[in-house]
């Protein structure tokens, strides 16, 4: 066969499959829209899906799924998204955690940050430090007096989470010893917290954590922000502590696909989340929880940002010294 042939065979395979692609984008969503919590229900990343749920389903004009996939510190759930069709139908709802730290802390973790993309950003929160409502302590200074000379137990979703490593800083920060807790997901772990079987966590300021500390079933004495928290403004910031300066830790959490998704898909994906996003119940929801609703961004702003995220979080990972397990 003649060279010019096979370059004009090849040339209307690689249109073709332009056109497809061009298709399937016009087309999306053509069929139920699975979001994957990469944990089990009843943690914050759950409760900001079911939040959005039925506004989201409502903008895209198709059904929405929550799936709960816990295990690996969220990795197992993000997993299951890459390995679907990369046609936006399979997503999933990630922070940090998930995407940048699980891959970096475990070695049986394949994927990498850059495997992904992220869509569409929907809240972002601080991080509260939390502990058992019967240890004898109000506030910073009275839990370190308090933890000297013991060994507390610290929960998180999993070995190289943002909590851990959260736990494993203020372990060396402080000079406090403590006992590493991994669970599967935040709905077990904040459980296991108001029940007083672990002693501390590191624990986002979303989902049923705010009822939890008014309600006196925890206590919060730190926040990760470099500021207070509207919701708990008697809640020092960690970073004003004299042993804890720059222990700032706020995060986000968005909505991601896989790198390959059609840049129309991804768009398609952007409109509808900032959509949902100005509906009053869904930032009531929000809110109520101490979550923050970020601005619009367009898909261009959301690659920069999620770029440097995830070069503060290798920065932050590298700081702590852990090697993947």
């Amino acid at each position: 066969m003649a060279i010019s042939s096979i370059s004009r065979r090849a040339t209307l395979v690689l249109a073709a499959g332009a056109v497809a692609l061009s298709a399937s984008a016009q087309t999306f969503p053509s069929k139920t829209v699975s979001v994957v919590v990469p944990y089990p229900a009843g943690g914050a990343s759950d409760f900001v899906a079911r939040s959005i749920q039925v506004e989201y389903q409502k903008q895209l004009g198709q059904t929405v799924i929550i799936e709960n996939i816990g295990g690996v510190s969220g990795a197992l759930g993000v997993q299951k998204v890459l390995s679907a069709p990369a046609d936006g139908h399979a997503q999933v709802l990630a922070t940090p955690m998930e995407l940048v730290l699980a891959p970096l802390a475990m070695s049986a973790v394949k994927f990498k940050p850059e495997d992904l993309r992220m869509a569409g950003m929907i809240a972002a929160t601080s991080v509260l430090f939390l502990i058992r409502k019967d240890i004898p302590a109000k506030n910073l200074d009275e839990f370190i007096a308090w933890a000297k000379d013991k060994e507390p137990s610290y929960g998180s979703v999993g070995p190289g989470s943002l909590y851990h490593l959260m736990g494993e800083k203020f372990s060396a920060m402080t000079g406090i010893k403590m006992l590493h807790v991994p669970y599967k997901g935040g709905g077990p772990l904040i459980t296991d917290l108001g029940g007083g079987q672990v002693d501390v966590a590191f624990f986002p300021l979303a989902g049923p954590v705010p009822g939890m500390v008014k309600e006196g079933r925890v206590k919060a004495i730190g926040v990760s922000s470099p500021t207070p928290h509207p919701m708990f403004p008697e809640v020092a910031p960690m970073s004003k502590h004299k042993l804890l300066p720059d222990f700032n830790f706020d995060i986000w959490i968005g909505v991601q696909v896989p790198k390959s998704t059609p840049e129309a898909v991804v768009n398609r994906i952007n409109q509808a989340m900032n959509e949902t996003l100005k509906s009053p119940e869904v930032r009531k929801a929000q809110e109520a929880t101490g979550s923050q609703i970020p601005k619009p961004m367009s898909v261009a702003e959301l690659d920069k940002l999620y770029v440097s995220e995830v070069d503060r979080y290798k920065a932050i990972f590298k700081s702590i010294n852990l090697s993947p397990q």
